[in-house]
């Protein structure tokens, strides 16, 4: 559990009210990163701001995928549940699962594994990037703009889930979010799939 104080929804004004605001017209509630992350209003905003110049340029189906490949191997439960929700109007539950588990066999397109293949490596072994690894992305189809968005999209989930990690903020389970795609989501991770038993761990 977070040691973090956080401000209460019913107490919530200013900058930090709006933010707690657009979760809750968004999700109907505000996750446990919300409440940690908007601590200093100001980042989260220029995190946000970020997210959307990038997440513009890829288009959301391939900055999703970039974004949970980074997760997956970040083993972020946090963002691997956030996003899985998110990635939910973007792909059919069945092959969400799918790529979960296993981005390789999901019925992806060749540019947009070599994409997630980039951000998993980026997130567990960054400095063993070469120059082939980013030419892979080009010679399947994708422009300059879109590489650089590629890697700062891997980049920007490994700065977010490690801040959620370090500050052991613990995951929120979407109450829309099937069990079977939560634990689709979550597999490979400790605990069997169950985010409650790694939050309380921490």
């Amino acid at each position: 559990m977070t040691i973090i104080r956080t401000v209460e929804p019913a107490d919530a004004a200013g900058e930090v009210g709006a933010i707690y605001a657009e979760d809750v017209a968004s999700l109907g509630y505000v996750p446990s990163h919300t409440r940690v992350m908007a601590t200093d209003p100001g980042a989260l905003r220029a995190f946000e701001q970020l997210a959307g110049s990038i997440a513009d340029g890829l288009g959301p189906r391939l900055y999703e995928l970039v974004t949970l490949a980074a997760a997956k191997a970040l083993r972020s439960e946090a963002c691997l549940l956030a996003h899985g929700r998110r990635s939910r109007a973007l792909f059919d539950d069945a092959q969400l699962a799918r790529i979960a588990r296993d981005h390789h066999d999901a019925g992806l397109s060749g540019s947009e594994v070599a994409a997630m293949d980039l951000a998993a490596r980026l997130s567990t072994d960054a400095a063993s990037i070469a120059e082939a690894d980013t030419e892979r992305l080009r010679a399947a189809g994708l422009t300059d703009r879109q590489v650089v968005d590629v890697v700062l999209a891997a980049a920007l989930r490994n700065y977010y889930s490690r801040a959620l990690l370090a500050l052991a903020v613990p995951p929120d389970v979407p109450p829309d979010l099937p069990d079977d795609l939560r634990r689709a989501l979550l597999d490979g991770l400790p605990g069997d799939g169950d985010p409650g038993s790694r939050a309380s761990a921490r």
